[in-house]
């Protein structure tokens, strides 16, 4: 499909190597994406991107609250700037009554979650039930399907 690797960690925050159960504060939890653009485009994967989240909600992500869980878009350049305002812009026409909170950033330092809370890397893949149980007592898909319909991603 294009993406050759998926990496859990953080982002945005000032302090160093931060960890899961530690010192993330003001750090978003957030994917490094790695892709080969001949196969998908920057542009497909914001189109993933929207349909995957709650674009609305300023307190984070379905049952996960709180500052490290709010939405983002982090970029590398100015095309990608440029390419996540466009999409941004197009979910907020789709929206007119709500108000798209997620912001575009620019990229800064992600620190791969390593060691001992390495588990949280592919996560859904390695707990595959756990992680059903949690996408249905969270309402995940059921508040995508009221967001995003048939285009919702899950």
């Amino acid at each position: 499909n294009g993406i050759t690797d998926v990496v859990s960690g953080f982002t945005g925050g000032a302090s160093i190597d931060p960890t899961y159960n530690g010192n993330h504060a003001g750090h978003y939890e957030a994917v490094e994406i790695t892709y080969d653009p001949d196969k998908i485009t920057y542009e497909q994967l914001l189109e993933h991107f929207w349909v995957n989240i709650d674009p609305f909600d300023a307190r984070g992500q379905f049952c996960d609250k709180g500052e490290s869980y709010l939405s983002a878009i982090f970029v590398a350049n100015d095309a990608e700037k440029r390419a996540a305002e466009l999409s941004r812009s197009k979910v907020v026409a789709q929206f007119p009554d709500h108000k798209v909170i997620t912001p575009i950033l620019m990229a800064s330092t992600f620190y791969p979650i390593k060691g001992d809370e390495s588990y949280h890397q592919d996560y859904y893949k390695n707990n595959p039930v756990g992680y059903k149980i949690y996408r249905w007592n969270c309402g995940r898909d059921q508040r995508l399907e009221e967001i995003w319909g048939d285009k919702a991603a899950h």
